[in-house]
């Protein structure tokens, strides 16, 4: 192929994204160009030749979308190969995209391999079609490969010849299919007869200068063969179409097939499952089962260890879930051909056809949990994980496959978050709470535009004088219908969403602003702090320390007046990453706590390593703390150690006489809860915060 035929085009307005693909491609050996904006792109069309273009959807200025109307006026499909960049969530754009002329597309995050496949395949085509251009009557005559059937369509007569090859691929004798038109049209699949008929006309009628589609077939045996099919006409002197030749194309196993574990994909199980489901509405006493695998903390593999010890894993997991699955004398007793499939990423679906009940299939996902849990061997390196498990059956009377996979999809989020490495069962509850979670979600993106938060603040006392010593900033959600809803029902949802990026620093401006105004009013301005929790997620955004002094400069609050709080878990998560943030936040001058100290798997040998200033007792230690109870023995061995590392120790969930009294006697410096106050709104707040002078218990 010649350098000519190997340059790329890549057009994406985020640098990062722009930067390691290009890398990438050019390891691969590609002649790699970059355009940052659709304008840019389109002025490198006009002036190089390109032999593809990869081009994101979403820029600004001209979209993906208009820049592909525009290059598809002058440049064909065949001529210049797009492929159309797009996020996952974005199946509207894919399909506008595929009727303006893009010729493919991947989705975000890209999967390098995939993509490289794609490209290859483009690539590939374009140089085939650019000689068969040369001479399209041969083209449509010739053999396209031992394999390949052959037809020639007399337009004219509306008479077709199929070739042997072609009724074979088919399941059908040679004298057993007519010249008619028909015999292929009616054996094509329902979802993609108009999108065949579309592309042969627009050939014929000289708007596409080739005809090549895939789609389905009907096999005699019942099921559907995917089948490319490509074609000439053949025009007399005034342009008009009067033959057809063309090659159909076997390409079953490449689409259902999963490229890295050779296990069937996402196709191939959803026409199975739509198989067992017309199966089930036939006949009542057959019932199947499916189960969704998704690999716990696989994300901490591919970190920690590499993206290609992470597919070395999902092969890995993909042999043993075959042999599992092989040799379980539960699935013996089953109908023999259940399928195993990868939908993608980490994540497996089983198909259990002729099952008694739903315990056979919680007999197989008990074996399958058991498989997995033991260590796999990588590149010398012992890995363990764990998978949590989904399971539904054809018992709720399944119509769509894609019904079947969502609700199994549920059930294996329900197993993820009790903790993951079990198995949950679909019912219709958790249908109804994933509903209810998606339409939180919706309400929580429109909050953040409404400004519909509101923060509260609970008083931090120190013990030893039982005076004010600071605030703690905690967020509330004035829903408008709902009313005040905790932080426990929506910060979750926030968290494993974009949203809480936002709303972290939107509390973080508002705890700052709210506790400079307490200090203009204030006779002593820097006796008080304001405490504010850090979400993961904030903690590990690039820009936190930019972002918090940014902050501390709009809203004139003294740094060691802010006490951030992260998680012992977040903190524990990456410990070297952590330190290094946690040191520049130091050195911005504010303070540092762990909040709910000892719920984790740190202990106080870590704690040295990081600049703290605070600890923060978990109240579960608090509320089983009695005199000489194993609990307030944990809570004097946190105070005695903190306090020779030089930290203060702050207790949280104070609500008994008892608990202060004995917090006291064990030397704990602060505490809060709700003897104290509970968390009050910023009017009251701000009352207690003027009256610091008087005690506060």
């Amino acid at each position: 192929m010649s350098v000519a035929a190997r340059s790329i085009l890549v057009v994406d307005d985020n640098e990062m994204n722009r930067d390691v693909l290009s890398r990438r491609l050019q390891r691969q050996g590609y002649d790699v160009s970059v355009a940052v904006d659709g304008q840019q792109a389109l002025e490198l069309v006009e002036a190089q030749c390109f032999a593809l273009v990869l081009l994101d959807i979403e820029m600004p200025g001209l979209s993906g979308l208009e820049v592909l109307q525009i290059i598809r006026r002058t440049h064909t499909a065949a001529e210049l190969p797009i492929i159309m960049v797009t996020a996952r969530h974005e199946s509207h754009d894919i399909v506008a995209a595929l009727n303006a002329g893009a010729n493919d597309y991947v989705t975000k995050p890209i999967d390098f391999a995939v993509t490289m496949a794609r490209i290859e395949t483009q690539l590939g085509r374009r140089q085939a079609e650019a000689a068969l251009r040369e001479s399209e009557e041969r083209y449509a005559l010739a053999v396209r490969g031992a394999n390949d059937g052959l037809w020639d369509w007399n337009l004219k007569t509306d008479v077709i010849y199929f070739s042997p090859r072609w009724k074979e691929m088919l399941g059908w004798d040679e004298h057993e299919i007519a010249n008619d038109p028909a015999e292929w049209f009616n054996r094509l699949h329902p979802e993609e007869f108009g999108q065949v008929k579309a592309a042969l006309a627009a050939h014929i009628d000289g708007r596409h200068d080739h005809f090549e589609t895939e789609h389905r077939m009907l096999h005699r045996d019942g099921g559907y063969r995917w089948m490319r099919s490509r074609g000439l006409v053949v025009r007399d002197q005034s342009g008009a179409a009067y033959r057809m030749a063309g090659s159909q194309t076997d390409i079953t196993e490449g689409k259902v097939a999963d490229a890295l574990t050779g296990l069937p994909n996402r196709i191939l199980f959803i026409d199975r499952l739509a198989s067992s489901i017309e199966r089930a509405r036939r006949h009542s006493e057959y019932m199947f089962a499916v189960l969704f695998l998704d690999l716990d903390r696989f994300k901490l593999v591919n970190d920690s260890l590499g993206h290609v010890v992470g597919d070395e894993l999902l092969v890995a997991m993909a042999r043993r879930l075959e042999s599992c699955l092989r040799s379980s004398d539960t699935v013996a007793r089953m109908h023999t051909d259940h399928t195993i499939a990868r939908l993608g990423g980490d994540e497996f679906t089983v198909l259990l056809k002729d099952i008694g009940d739903v315990s056979d299939a919680l007999r197989v996902a008990e074996r399958v949990q058991d498989a997995l849990s033991q260590p796999f061997t990588l590149n010398g390196q012992e890995v363990f994980t764990t998978v949590s498990i989904g399971i539904t059956t054809s018992a709720t009377h399944y119509e769509t496959p894609e019904a079947v996979l969502r609700d199994a999809d549920t059930a294996m989020y329900r197993a993820k978050s009790r903790g993951g490495a079990r198995s949950e069962v679909f019912d219709r509850e958790m249908r109804d709470r994933a509903v209810a979670r998606l339409q939180l979600e919706t309400d929580l993106r429109r909050a953040v535009e409404r400004g519909e938060f509101r923060l509260f603040y609970q008083p931090i006392i120190s013990l030893a004088t039982r005076r004010i010593a600071g605030f703690e900033a905690l967020v509330r959600w004035q829903h408008p219908d709902r009313g005040l809803i905790l932080p426990e029902e929506f910060i979750r949802v926030a968290e494993e969403t974009t949203i809480i990026v936002p709303l972290g620093w939107w509390i973080v401006r508002q705890a700052c602003q709210q506790m400079r105004e307490w200090q203009l009013q204030s006779d002593n301005p820097g006796a008080m702090t304001i405490s504010v929790n850090l979400s993961p997620k904030q903690f590990t955004q690039a820009n936190l320390a930019e972002g918090v002094t940014k902050i501390l400069a709009e809203t004139g609050l003294p740094s060691s007046c802010l006490v951030l709080e992260i998680t012992e878990s977040t903190i524990m998560e990456s410990t070297d990453c952590a330190s290094a943030v946690l040191a520049e936040l130091k050195q911005l001058g504010v303070q540092l706590a762990i909040d709910d100290f000892g719920t984790g798997y740190s202990s106080l040998s870590y704690v040295h390593r990081f600049p703290l200033n605070s600890l923060k007792i978990d109240r579960s230690f608090v509320s089983e703390m009695g005199a000489q109870g194993e609990r307030s023995e944990i809570v004097r061995a946190i105070v005695n150690l903190a306090h020779n590392l030089g930290l203060d120790v702050i207790a949280e969930g104070i609500e008994t006489q008892s608990q202060l009294d004995h917090l006291t006697t064990l030397g704990c410096d602060y505490g809060q809860g709700y003897l104290f106050s509970m968390p009050i709104a910023a009017a009251a707040a701000t009352a207690l915060a003027l009256a610091g002078n008087e005690s506060a218990a």
